[in-house]
Order: structure tokens, then C-alpha cells, then sequence
């Protein structure tokens, strides 16, 4: 009797699996209409150069106008596969993984069938091409609200980008005091990609700078009485046990009828050195009449690129920031460092945006050396908030440098922000507001000598996560690896 029911079971498991085979692997429709243009599937994945080791590309119909959905996939050999279930094509890892390495340097092509109002509508085929280049296997974000919400809750994840594995670095409810006074956790940061010396921020309940050193957790407070506050936007030296902070004084605006909704602005702003190893500070620049923000280093450490703001018009200075700040605008700078001796150069003139009418943030210094990125606006230091920041990209130590074409990666009226590298120099990741303006979400683009190709939204495992997660994705990086700290270990510093 016990055989039996263990063999009903197994019978009903293997039906299971063949029922789920046949509903993933549906067939093509005998009879279409020929719809004469690209399906409108969700992210748009068409025509999107990948990596080859990304995890699959789900998408969707939309579901208020479509009942099913049916694609079918052809790798450069030949190879075909259909996928479909409703509105939505959801592809086993392990088939797509597959198709990739059939399709590396080459592509896939996939056509999408759709059936509306009891009719089928075949779309226009398009290509998935597959580039040679692999992308860093994680990435990390802090998932926030897209409001001003007095910090509720909030976490920094970290997730596979070849897989759909999500996990959490910290969140903000572990270290709450008995009061439940908000916390904020930000501004992650890592060693030359690497997660063994890192660091986060923690604000208002037990605030604190988290950092890891050679994988050992500690907490510090990097104020001290000559500087404005703690550190505040970091950047790790690729070699030497140094991080580059800007020290500020932030303030949030609210607008009611700008459609930029909310102004985040300096009103004082400094650059620091911390060493970790010897817990001591230093200063970098402190012009008091100026603001000074967003350091970032060269990959071979010898420069401190950074932010800093235009003098003000001679009418606007002594004006409140509150009045004057659709007027700040800031120029890219850097100074040469001598690792052995913690000196800093005279400052050099990178980008001067000011002369254009236009503000310059968040500098990136491709792995190569090579190219600059960074975010540009018409003002201020916070153009994810800028419904006209975009992302640009200048060759360095040029006589006459000029902008790389990056159309594939920026979106048409809508905050572009947070630029950062992959650790190839291939790939190039954003935060981005497009779609819906209000959530940020990740974009990826492929960096094809000189040229963004068109970019990708991050893929999920269930397509509509993308648009039934309520969180922003602020501050994506890149990592080589995953963070291996615990968050039960970040989370006992707190206790000493």
C-alpha cells in the first residue's frame, strides 16, 4: 500500500512537470494577423545588447489589452524554443543560459505573438544580441520610497544579476532604538569592486559610519570639531586603506507645482580624507564660499575627482539657498594625490558645465582610465530628482574633448542619475525615473567603443515585479562579488 501511494505521488509529480513543460512551451499559432510593428512587451527588450552571462529577459504583455502571449526564441544554430504562459514569457534559467552561450558575439531572434479580442497578432521580429563581454555578477542598491517618507522602511540589497537572488546587506528596523526614532541607511560603497573592505552609513537612531576592514566590522564617527558632519558621500581609494568623503549640510525643498517635486541642496559642503587604519581625518579642500561634493577616485588612485560649485552671480550672493539654489551649478574638478605622503595637487579644471548653463555631478572614472562619466543637469547636485539629468561621458586628457553618444542610454524627459561602471569597462548602470517618472529603476547599457547601446531595464524573474514593487533603486553599484558579511553581524556593532 505504501508503495503504491509513494508511486501516485510520483505520478502525479512527474504530470505536474509535464503539464508545466507543455503550458511554458506553448505552440506557435496556426493563423495571425500580421500586426507590421514591434510588440509593446514590458521592459522593452528589443533589440538590447546583453551580457552573456545575464539572467533571462522576461517580459509581458500589456494585460489590459492582450489575453496570451506567445514567443519563440532562435539561437544563431538554429536552435528554437517557445515560451508563453498568459500575457507573460518567463524563460528557466538554465534554457536561457543555454541560448546565451549559443548567441555569444552573435544573436537571438525572437518573434511574439499576442492574442487580442480572440484574434492572434504576429509582431515584428526583433534581435537580442548577445556581446562577448560579461557583466559583474552582483550589483547593490538601497530600496527606498520615492517620496520624502521620514525613513519607514529601508534596505541595501545586493542581487545576482545572472540569477533573480535577492538579499538583504541591512535594513533599517534592526538597530532601532525602544523610541522607534526614524533611521537612515545609505550611501554603500566598496574597495575596487570588492566587498571585503566596505562601507554604509546609518543616520539619526545609533548613527554611525559602518565599515568593514579586511572583513572586520566596526562602527566609527568620522565628525570631528574643523569639519561641517560625519562623512557623507564616499569613495573608496582602489589600493590604500583611505576613503574620500564630502562632508554637508543638506536640506530637502518640497515643490507643489515644479514637476521636479522635490530640491535636495548644500548649504555648506567640504571634502575629507579618512584613514581607516589610523582613524584620523583630514581635510581635502574647504573653500567656505563654496560647495564641494561627489569625490571619486581614478583606478589607479593617483587622482580625486570631485564637484564644485560656480561662484554665485555678485546679485545672489548672502541670499538665502532657499532663493538662490535653481542657480547653483557645479564644475568637475580634480587634484593629484601622492598615496605615500596623503598630499593633494593644486586643483584642476575637468569640466566647466557652469559656462554652459549646466550643473555636473557624480563624476565616474572609467576602469581603463580613459572616460569620464557623470550626471548633468540644468542645476543643483541631485539630478535624480531633475526631470532633465542626463548622463554624459567625455574621453579624459584630451585638448578638446568631446561628448561620447550616449542616446542609447538616456531616456526622453526623465531623471537619469547615478552613473557607475562595470569593473570591464563594458557595461554602464544607471538609476533611472523613466517610464513613470515617480520610481527609479536600473538600466543597463552596453559601452560599444564610445557608443551606449540601448539600454536595458534590470530583468526579473516575474516581469510585473518591476512594476509592482513601490521602491526606488537609488545608488546602484557594481561588485564582483557578494557582500559576506551578515546582516546579524553588521548588526552587533551596534550592541558594543
Amino acid at each position: 500500500m505504501k508503495r503504491y501511494i509513494r508511486f501516485s505521488f510520483l505520478l502525479l509529480a512527474v504530470a505536474a512537470v509535464l503539464l508545466t513543460s507543455c503550458t511554458n512551451h506553448p505552440d506557435v499559432p496556426s493563423s495571425s494577423r500580421a500586426a507590421r510593428c514591434l510588440p509593446a512587451i514590458f521592459p522593452d527588450y528589443c533589440d538590447v545588447t546583453v551580457p552573456c552571462n545575464i539572467a533571462p529577459l522576461n517580459f509581458m504583455l500589456p494585460a489590459d489589452e492582450y489575453e496570451e502571449c506567445v514567443a519563440r526564441i532562435t539561437t544563431p544554430d538554429g536552435q528554437q524554443q517557445t515560451y508563453g504562459k498568459g500575457v507573460k514569457v518567463q524563460i528557466p534559467e538554465e534554457e536561457w543560459h543555454t541560448m546565451l552561450a549559443a548567441s555569444k558575439g552573435k544573436s537571438m531572434k525572437v518573434e511574439v505573438w499576442g492574442l487580442k479580442n480572440g484574434e492572434w497578432l504576429s509582431f515584428s521580429p526583433f534581435v537580442i544580441y548577445v556581446a562577448e563581454q560579461p557583466i559583474d555578477e552582483y550589483v547593490s542598491y538601497r530600496l527606498i520610497e520615492p517620496s520624502y517618507v521620514a525613513w519607514t522602511s529601508m534596505e541595501i540589497a545586493q542581487r545576482n544579476i545572472t540569477t533573480f537572488e535577492e538579499t538583504q546587506i541591512f535594513n533599517n528596523e534592526i538597530t532601532m532604538n525602544d523610541n522607534r526614532i526614524g533611521q537612515c541607511i545609505n550611501c554603500h560603497s566598496y574597495q575596487n569592486y570588492k566587498t571585503d573592505n566596505m562601507l554604509f552609513h546609518v543616520r539619526l537612531s545609533n548613527a554611525a559610519t559602518v565599515i568593514v576592514n579586511d572583513g572586520k566590522v566596526k562602527k566609527v564617527n568620522l565628525k570631528r570639531d574643523y569639519t561641517i558632519s560625519s562623512g557623507v558621500y564616499p569613495a573608496w581609494h582602489p589600493t590604500a586603506k583611505l576613503i574620500a568623503f564630502s562632508t554637508n549640510r543638506t536640506r530637502q525643498g518640497f515643490h507643489t507645482l515644479n514637476p521636479n517635486k522635490i530640491e535636495v541642496y548644500d548649504e555648506a559642503s567640504d571634502l575629507i580624507l579618512y584613514d581607516v587604519e589610523t582613524d584620523s581625518v583630514s581635510v581635502v579642500s574647504n573653500d567656505s564660499t563654496l560647495l564641494e561634493v561627489y569625490p571619486t577616485w581614478s583606478p589607479d588612485g593617483k587622482w580625486l575627482y570631485y564637484c564644485k560649485s560656480a561662484p554665485l552671480p555678485e546679485e545672489m550672493n548672502g541670499k538665502d539657498i532657499r532663493t538662490t539654489y535653481p542657480k547653483v551649478q557645479y564644475n568637475l574638478y580634480r587634484r593629484s594625490f601622492d598615496v605615500a605622503t596623503h598630499n593633494f595637487g593644486d586643483e584642476e579644471l575637468v569640466y566647466d558645465a557652469a559656462s554652459q548653463d549646466k550643473s555636473a555631478t557624480l563624476p565616474r572614472v572609467s576602469p581603463d582610465g580613459r572616460y569620464l562619466l557623470f550626471a548633468r543637469g540644468q542645476y543643483g547636485c541631485f539630478h535624480i530628482r531633475h526631470i532633465d539629468g542626463d548622463i554624459f561621458c567625455m574621453p579624459l586628457d584630451e585638448e578638446n574633448p568631446q561628448f561620447l553618444d550616449l542616446r542609447g542610454l538616456n531616456s526622453e524627459g526623465f531623471a537619469d542619475s547615478y552613473p557607475t561602471w562595470s569593473s570591464n569597462g563594458r557595461w554602464i548602470m544607471v538609476s533611472s525615473r523613466r517610464g513613470d517618472g515617480n520610481f527609479s529603476r536600473i538600466y543597463i547599457s552596453y559601452f560599444n567603443n564610445g557608443k551606449a547601446e540601448k539600454a536595458f531595464m534590470l530583468p526579473q524573474k516575474d516581469p510585473e515585479q518591476n512594476t509592482f514593487r513601490l521602491k526606488c533603486y537609488n545608488r546602484p553599484e557594481f561588485m564582483v562579488e557578494p557582500v559576506h558579511t551578515s546582516v546579524a553581524e553588521f548588526a552587533k556593532v551596534f550592541d558594543k
